[in-house]
């Protein structure tokens, strides 16, 4: 197979626009409203054909799975913690703050002194702002951690969150942390829509949301894309399996002005590739074209769009 930005027809090269060799520092989420969409395909082969190196981010906390498609060497593994809040014995006056101004119930008030519930905990440290006693003070509660990994092309970061922890938006914005901003940066999203979405997709240049032609796969799209719209990113979709479903998800997605960028279509060789841990492209050679025009597109979008480009809110959720 071509190295990287070698496909037939493929993506513009870092120098092409001005004949200098320079980096993207394009930042591209690829997410979907729920698992088993193809994100995760889509995500590795685009690393993998990606114009320059790129460093790929599995943001997939709860089940990362981007390592099993590359031989990729250990540099580093960190713990990641949240701050939760611990109260300090005989300060508290009872006066019930920091349970009125804690928006998830991680604070509650029972008898004369607070319960605190480290797993509802978002970390925004609002209790101990308000307490007028200084009763409350922050402590480290370990969630996962992060790995970072080097790989042929590039490198690979992936979050793994604990057994029994509930929180992945600290640990996803710690893998973040460790990529660079001027540099091609690839995120491979969790499913859903929820503020874990909300976290992954946070200063990117744009989502590019996979979905199937099914009933269940429109539904999702729609929730997903009235996150990403609602927090205000530029996104894109891919069809993935396409031909499985009779479902026109190109209408949907004009009625809400989102461009489609590419099909890839239902097929027994990308499951038997995926399901050995395969890079799809060099076992199904006729998805070269397919991955060079959706590089091609979203280069278009994100380099011409730069000044465009907003950072969604309630990021920090």
């Amino acid at each position: 197979m071509p190295g990287p930005g070698g496909l037939p027809g493929g993506p513009p090269q870092a120098g092409d626009r001005d004949g200098r060799a320079r980096s993207l520092g394009v930042k591209l989420a690829i997410v979907s409203g729920k698992g088993g969409t193809g994100k995760t395909l889509l995500a590795v082969n685009l690393a993998w054909s990606a114009p320059q190196p790129a460093d790929l981010l599995d943001c997939d906390v709860e089940e990362p799975n981007c390592h099993l498609f590359f031989d990729a060497r250990t540099l580093r593994r960190e713990p990641v913690s949240k701050p939760v809040p611990e109260l300090l014995p005989g300060r508290c006056t009872g006066c019930g703050l920091c349970a009125r101004i804690c928006q998830f119930k991680a604070v509650a008030f029972f008898g004369k002194e607070p319960l605190i519930f480290p797993d509802l905990c978002h970390g925004c440290g609002g209790c101990m702002w308000v307490c007028p006693a200084a009763a409350l003070r922050e402590r480290g509660e370990e969630i996962g951690e992060v790995e970072v990994s080097e790989t042929s092309r590039g490198l690979l970061v992936q979050g793994r969150l604990r057994v029994g922890q509930a929180q992945s938006p600290p640990l996803i914005r710690a893998v973040k942390r460790l990529s660079d901003p001027n540099r091609l940066v690839i995120v491979d999203g969790p499913p859903g829509a929820d503020c874990s979405l909300a976290a992954a997709i946070a200063d990117c240049d744009l989502a590019l949301l996979v979905a199937e032609p099914t009933s269940f796969g429109r539904y999702d799209l729609e929730l997903a894309l009235s996150a990403v719209q609602r927090l205000g990113l530029r996104c894109a979709v891919v069809v993935n399996r396409s031909g499985r479903g009779r479902v026109d998800l190109r209408a949907e997605c004009a009625r809400r002005g989102v461009e489609v960028l590419a099909e890839i279509p239902e097929s027994q060789e990308i499951a038997r590739a995926v399901a050995r841990g395969r890079i799809a492209l060099d076992m199904v050679p006729s998805l070269q074209p397919i991955f060079a025009e959706i590089w091609s597109k979203v280069l278009a979008q994100t380099m011409d769009g730069r000044s465009e480009r907003r950072v969604p809110r309630h990021a920090d959720v």
